[in-house]
């Protein structure tokens, strides 16, 4: 066995921490001085006979007579520089609708990248509560509309006039970027570069009632593509600053007498109707049909608390999971899809999801409701309470699943509160209970997030879980200290979770640990070879059993090279120990015995810059455990011929070989988008999966016939028997009709 790992001692991260504290401070103070002194942007009243013929150009006279916010400046390449292209932000509003307009020019028009048209395509997440765009040139606009500096909503375009949207809370601890709003955008290629027209119905965006003259958070961010470019109108430092840092936007002024709607109720119901097939026991296929109505609902009980209802609720239009292969002894993790627990699912976030791999602990976990591991169970209802009051944001969820698989009927329920604390701080509350006629599994726990400094967050959380019958009674705690600055950072955290903890609504790893872990970031600039920044990092982990006994631990560098054209690589290599008190199958009839294992690990990964049409994505990783090895190697091909189609081709090839036997565990992928306008698209997602022997597909056609409205037609295929993979083991067909009706 090999010696523990090697952390610095408590009083060195004592000195390191409260010396971090002082500069931090002061750099804080300069920051605030200068951020003080910037103009804000002003929104005008449109007069009673303006109007805006929403096709992407600033050519009406209100947009002419609109105040004009500027100045952008770099966050990427050149921190703190002036934007090499102008960007211009106007705003305006009328009784029920507010307008951005923005224009975006470019000294070589012609270069403006453009390949995408489908929603929620033009952005996605970046980890560590970022998002950044895509493959184009774009522009994003946030609001924090009741001005907490810590939430927001999110508006995105490109050249297209793609449409994407998010929702920020906690200043980034959690970005939801499935969420979808009610609001349309046009986008139009000029001359001068392209420029771009919102029209966000206030009804969409929720703000106070009691502001006569409101002031909002606002911010634009802007990507000039080809030259991987990243402009900010407002928290363009490095210093854990950005889009996605709430509390450093500037503000939106002007906003006089901002309309208040009367009953704000939205009803949106759906009709389904589809046919399946399913292999039966004599081999045979069992043919079936479906008809369904159902319908969901949103009232806005006070400016910024919204009810939802749901009633027979059906997700026939989700994208299926994505194959993974499991070669651990833990559960795999997959991630929430469904629009109605995807909306405001920030504020019931509670635990610690981890850097990689599954969460550790997740109190909540909205894939406990709804779906088992046969299948999906019926959804009879549910009530969501989401919204603020005064300043607390609150949540309470209540579902009823049918009974299902043997399973009865089951009541989930989750209760939240957080208070807001000074400038960007909280601490809150959630409960969880879930029912059935034969126990009970309640959760409750607390958490807080406390910013010393813009840069210094230290953030943690204290659990119990009770359970009916034997055991179930466990507690869970954590401590975690963040820093972030441009060219230095770390991440300090302690995890305990007990023996017995059990959270039927939530998601625990694995239990009786106790995790510490520390991570240490270092980020020159080198003026050479073309390089943006490097990242270099070094890792320590250790985790013992809640009694003190050694189960792993784990220390190792990483190195990350990024390039101003884009193309970034990592290189890792990580030394080790695991200890295994019980033995598990790795693959099927292969244990793996229990025992005491040395470990260690390097792997490998680049990409080419995603502003091509074509990129390549590679990864290799080759780790000595459980007295073999586990070998991987990975890529993928994305093709972006134009604006229309794109394809992602991805396979990965695995190699287990320890001494019980040995196997491989491939997983191959097609994803197909044919995107005909920003309205109208399809998408084919066909999976392999070795292990299994099957293969399946998923195929969506998507129309929104009006905002918030849509036709889904859905065709999902699953293959794969021990006799042949071409043999037929399930197959649907669905048309879904969504309405949305707002009163």
């Amino acid at each position: 066995m090999m010696p523990n790992p090697l952390f610095l001692p408590r009083s060195r991260i004592a000195l390191i921490v409260g010396s971090l504290l002082l500069s931090s401070v002061g750099a804080n103070q300069v920051r605030a001085q200068d951020g003080a002194t910037l103009p804000p942007a002003v929104a005008r009243h449109m007069a009673s006979s303006d109007r805006i013929q929403l096709d992407g150009l600033l050519d009406e006279a209100v947009w002419q007579a609109a105040p004009v916010s500027s100045g952008f400046r770099q966050q990427e390449p050149d921190e703190g520089a002036p934007a090499t292209e102008r960007t211009e932000v106007r705003v305006v509003y009328d009784e029920t609708t507010l307008y951005v307009g923005i224009t975006a020019y470019d000294s070589d028009p012609d270069a403006v990248i453009a390949r995408v048209l489908q929603r929620d395509r033009v952005m996605r997440g970046a980890g560590f509560g970022r998002f950044n765009f895509t493959t184009d040139d774009g522009v994003a606009i946030l609001f924090d509309t009741f001005h907490d500096h810590r939430n927001a909503m999110v508006f995105a375009t490109n050249p297209n006039g793609a449409e994407f949207d998010a929702l920020i809370s906690d200043e980034g601890g959690e970005v939801n970027v499935d969420w979808r709003g009610v609001w349309r955008v046009a986008a139009k290629r000029t001359a001068d570069g392209w420029s771009a027209e919102f029209a966000i119905p206030f009804r969409t965006l929720r703000y106070p009632s009691d502001a006569a003259a409101a002031v909002w958070g606002f911010n634009v961010f802007r990507s000039i593509r080809r030259k991987n470019e990243d402009v900010l109108w407002r928290s363009w430092s490095r210093n854990n600053e950005g889009f996605n840092r709430v509390s450093r936007a500037g503000h939106l002024e002007g906003l006089d007498d901002l309309p208040r709607t009367g009953v704000n109720l939205e009803l949106k119901p759906y009709v389904l109707g589809g046919a399946a097939q399913a292999r039966n026991g004599l081999g045979g296929l069992d043919a079936d049909g479906q008809l369904d109505v159902g319908f969901d609902a949103k009232y806005e009980i006070r400016p910024g608390l919204v009810l939802d209802a749901t009633l027979n609720t059906d997700f026939a239009q989700v994208e299926a999971d994505d194959e993974q292969v499991n070669l651990t002894r833990f559960s795999l993790f997959f991630p929430e899809k469904r629009d109605f627990f995807l909306e405001n699912s920030g504020i019931f976030d509670f635990g610690e999801r981890g850097f990689f791999g599954p969460p550790p602990y997740l109190l909540f976990f909205s894939r406990r409701i709804g779906i088992a591991p046969e299948g999906e169970v019926p959804v009879l209802g549910g009530l969501r309470l989401t919204g603020r009051v005064g300043s607390q944001r609150v949540g309470a969820l209540n579902v009823v699943t049918d009974d299902a698989f043997g399973r009865p009927k089951t009541n989930f329920a989750v209760v939240r509160v957080k208070r807001d604390i000074g400038t960007n701080n909280f601490i809150g509350a959630l409960v969880t209970d879930r029912r059935t006629s034969e126990g009970w599994n309640t959760t409750g726990g607390v958490d807080w997030s406390f910013w010393p400094t813009s840069r210094l967050v230290f953030r943690g959380f204290a659990s119990a879980t009770a359970t009916s019958g034997a055991g179930g009674e466990g507690s869970a705690f954590q401590g975690q200290l963040d820093y972030t600055s441009n060219h230095f950072g770390f991440n300090i955290a302690h995890l305990s979770i007990s023996p017995n903890a059990r959270a039927d609504m939530g998601f625990i790893t694995r239990t009786d640990v106790r995790q510490s872990t520390a991570f240490f970031r270092v980020t020159p600039r080198p003026h050479a070879v073309g390089l943006r920044k490097v990242d270099f990092f070094w890792s320590n982990r250790l985790i013992t059993r809640t009694d003190g006994t050694l189960q792993d631990w784990s220390i190792g560098p990483s190195f990350s090279p990024q390039w101003n054209s884009g193309e970034s690589m990592r290189i890792e290599y990580e030394v080790g120990f695991t200890r295994l008190d019980q033995g598990f199958e790795i693959g099927e009839g292969v244990p793996v015995p229990a025992g005491d294992y040395d470990t260690w690990l390097i792997s490998a990964s680049a990409e080419t810059s995603s502003n091509r049409p074509v990129v390549l994505q590679g990864n290799t990783r080759f780790q000595s455990i459980y007295d073999g090895h586990i070998s991987t190697v990975g890529g993928s091909l994305t093709l972006s011929p134009s604006a229309n189609l794109s394809t992602v081709l991805s396979y990965t090839h695995n190699r287990v070989d320890v001494p019980n036997g040995a196997f491989d565990a491939d997983i191959g992928s097609l994803r197909l988008t044919l995107a005909f306008t920003t309205q109208i698209t399809a998408n084919a997602l066909i999976q392999y999966n070795e292990r299994d022997d099957e293969l399946s597909a998923n195929i969506r056609f998507n129309f929104i016939h009006t905002p918030g409205s849509d036709l889904f037609i859905v065709l999902n295929e699953q293959r794969g028997t021990s006799e042949s993979l071409w043999d037929l083991n399930t197959r649907s067909t669905v048309v879904k009709v969504t309405y949305l009706a707002r009163l």
